[in-house]
């Protein structure tokens, strides 16, 4: 990976980290300020968690995403090291779809939300539970292009010593 394609990368997660940070904050001040008179009134500490712990789970794999391109950049990503932020972005991918799901369900009683909103919020979770099972494809792509490295590593060493 070339020196311009990794800083454009980076660049484009600190303004993600950056307007997650910010979008968190707004969030949180419009929902613990607007939801007082509202027919979510009843709704509003599941909504702030479920709100807080989402843009958490993005944060998460955007830091992982920044430490697996470090080690893409020193040439050190076929490593067992890889494995562990590759289980953090699959756990944080995971870990919004049951979000979505929670947010779903708590927004599900009453006729407050359409049930179209609900149905939509299950195809969304649906999806980003889609890209954990993604990620968790190319986690396996990873271990066996780290068992074929380790492999080739083994047969050069054999090769040297018969030279």
């Amino acid at each position: 990976m070339g020196k311009l394609t990794v800083r454009a990368l980076r660049a484009v997660m600190v303004a993600l980290l950056a307007g997650s940070v910010l979008a968190q904050a707004v969030l949180v001040a419009m929902l613990t300020g607007a939801m007082e008179g509202s027919v979510f009134a009843d709704r509003h500490a599941p909504a702030l968690v479920i709100t807080i712990l989402g843009f958490v789970t993005v944060q998460v794999v955007l830091f992982c995403v920044w430490q697996l391109v470090t080690m893409v950049r020193r040439g050190t990503v076929f490593s067992h090291a890889a494995f562990r932020y590759v289980h953090l972005v699959i756990g944080a991918f995971a870990a919004a779809a049951l979000l979505v799901v929670a947010l779903g369900i708590s927004l599900a009683p009453g006729e407050a939300v359409p049930s179209g909103v609900v149905a939509l919020l299950g195809g969304v979770s649906l999806a980003v539970f889609g890209v954990a099972l993604i990620v968790l494809v190319l986690r396996m792509l990873l271990a066996q292009a780290l068992a074929r490295d380790v492999e080739a590593s083994r047969l050069g060493a054999e090769l040297a010593e018969v030279i």
